[in-house]
């Protein structure tokens, strides 16, 4: 599934603020896939060959010896190169962590990972003359697969975030495969933005065809282009990865916040290192379910963002008289056929066809603050000003190797992760079924995710997540009930498996990640817990977020 560059609403909050994309700006990564979704009908994959279910012995082992020699080698940390976090304030500083690339063999190829770290201030953000102890490390990961979490220690300068950052060192990283952590490519990123593309509901099999070439080219491509390393790109390593840089920072028990993506193989480190444990916060979760991962997660995904788009048009229908695309969602739903129509005829600017329009449509169904310049671009382009929707969707070049290497990490770590359907048969039926009840998104998320059906590499078997009393911390898992990226049975699945876990859920709101976004009692259990320790004692429940105002745009 395409995602936005940081699956949280901490993240959103962070590059908000920072002056990185603002809600209303242009997508980041047009056409970049980001994490999984499965629907009505769940059709099990004829997959190919894969290689035996892991953790296994050997990777255990060279995780101990990589983890010792990092704990050993420590973390030299220097200044941040400009093009990894961009205004870096002084007190945050990067360094890199050798990992193995294959955990059955530590003493073979090692790959550097990159670091970024902001010490915890120690001030009370209150009380200027009080010192407050230092609790450790807080690592993030913002998800993807294929999103870095470099930028996370400058949220230390957003209010609501200075307590965390007076108690907790602040550390992102960019997992293996993205930005400089030994990065993985699949084509020319000059290549990568073709625009304007088309988008269609119910292709022809014509187009399929294309399609289907397409995604046996690419799967080639991401063969050619990283060789034999690619197999060793995989959630279970992920998970490795983060023990090893637990270790590197000197923690004996880790403190990790992860999002989206993150959260998944946040779940695979808590059960296999469940004792290297301190406290994890899982916002937006993917559901560890192995008979899903991915494929039919990929389709539930999809089933779910039917459900947000008309959350969406129902919102856009209740200001029709700031945007004028009809008063009822059937009416909205015309105006954005009728756009995506001309579009198909003539691209806007020539660069935004029927394919931008929809990528820069989903990425509202990932954040309400998205929802007003949306639709004041609809409005604009549809009343005869093809401009805001132009500087929305148009892609720009200047993003093209970040999306081209976040698209490769995606699709590298979803088709090693698991077995695929390797016949076009399964992926066509399935996706032709659902796509009769879920137009908005399925064919789109079947191309993201069909080079899979035709990778090079051997598929692992997922893990089993499962934890069981007094194994783990209690874990804070944190969803929004109408979340479709992440769609909210997946907080249910991981809240069962991770015993002594509690949810805090934010009823009938569906932003993709809910830590530190507006909701207050939301963000009340999260600081209860990274603070001291505290969850409720039973399952939460919190009102949902008031919900977006409407705003005109220029020429809407």
């Amino acid at each position: 599934m395409k995602a936005a560059a940081l699956c949280s609403a901490a993240g959103s909050l962070l590059l908000t603020t920072l002056a990185a994309a603002p809600a209303g700006g242009t997508p980041g990564t047009p056409g970049t896939p980001g994490i999984p979704q499965a629907p009505h009908a769940l059709h099990a994959p004829h997959a190919a060959p894969h290689a035996p279910a892991a953790p296994g012995a050997a990777e255990s082992r060279g995780t101990a010896v990589a983890a010792a020699r990092a704990q050993a080698a420590g973390i030299d940390f220097g200044p941040c190169p400009a093009a990894e976090v961009p205004g870096t304030p002084t007190g945050v500083r990067c360094g890199t962590v050798s990992v193995p690339l294959d955990y059955a063999h530590p003493d073979g190829k090692r790959i550097e990972l990159t670091v970024s770290r902001a010490r915890a201030t120690q001030k009370d953000p209150h009380n200027s003359k009080r010192k407050l102890p230092r609790q450790g490390a807080l690592v993030f990961n913002p998800g993807g697969p294929g999103a870095s979490g470099m930028y996370f220690p400058l949220i230390g300068t957003v209010p609501g975030w200075q307590r965390i950052a007076a108690v907790y060192d602040l550390v992102g990283y960019a997992p293996r495969g993205v930005g400089r952590s030994a990065p993985l490519s699949c084509e020319d990123p000059k290549r990568f933005f073709k625009a304007p593309t088309e988008a269609p509901t119910h292709p022809s099999e014509a187009y399929k065809r294309e399609r289907v070439a397409q995604a046996r080219a690419y799967a080639r491509g991401c063969a050619q282009r990283s060789g034999s390393r690619l197999r060793h790109y995989t959630s279970l390593n992920n998970a490795r990865d983060l023990d090893v840089l637990r270790a590197a920072l000197g923690e004996d028990r880790l403190t990790f916040m992860g999002a989206s993506y993150g959260t998944y193989f946040g779940a695979l480190y808590a059960a296999m290192f469940p004792s290297h444990v301190r406290r994890m916060v899982l916002d937006a979760p993917v559901d560890p379910d192995p008979e899903k991962i991915w494929y039919r997660s990929n389709l539930e995904q999809s089933a779910a963002f039917e459900d947000r788009w008309a959350d969406f048009r129902d919102w856009i229908a209740r200001h029709d008289d700031v945007y004028r695309l009809g008063t009822t969602s059937a009416r909205v739903q015309r105006a954005y056929d009728t756009a995506r129509e001309r579009l198909a005829g003539k691209a806007a600017g020539g660069k935004v066809g029927p394919g931008q329009l929809q990528n820069a449509f989903l990425t509202a169904g990932y954040y309400e603050d998205y929802w007003p310049s949306r639709a004041a671009a609809l409005s604009a382009y549809l009343h005869g000003d093809p401009g805001p929707l132009v500087r929305l969707a148009a892609p720009r070049p200047e993003t093209a190797a970040g999306a081209e290497n976040a698209s490769a990490v995606y699709t590298a770590v979803e088709c090693n992760d698991a077995p695929w359907p390797t016949d076009w048969a399964v992926w066509d039926r399935d996706n032709t079924r659902l796509a009769r009840v879920a137009p908005f998104e399925t064919w789109d998320n079947a191309w993201t995710n069909l080079p899979c059906a035709y990778w090079p590499a051997p598929r692992q078997q997922p893990l089993d997540v499962r934890t069981g009393p007094g194994e783990l911390p209690p874990v804070l898992i944190l969803a929004a009930e109408r979340d479709a990226a992440a769609p909210y049975q997946g907080a249910l699945s991981m809240n069962r498996r991770l015993a002594g876990s509690v949810l805090v859920t934010e009823r009938d709101a569906g932003t993709h990640g809910i830590a530190g976004g507006p909701n207050a009692c939301v963000n009340g259990h999260l600081y209860a817990y990274l603070l001291e320790g505290r969850v409720p004692a039973r399952h939460a429940s919190c009102a949902p977020r008031r919900p977006p105002e409407a705003r005109p745009g220029k020429g809407a």
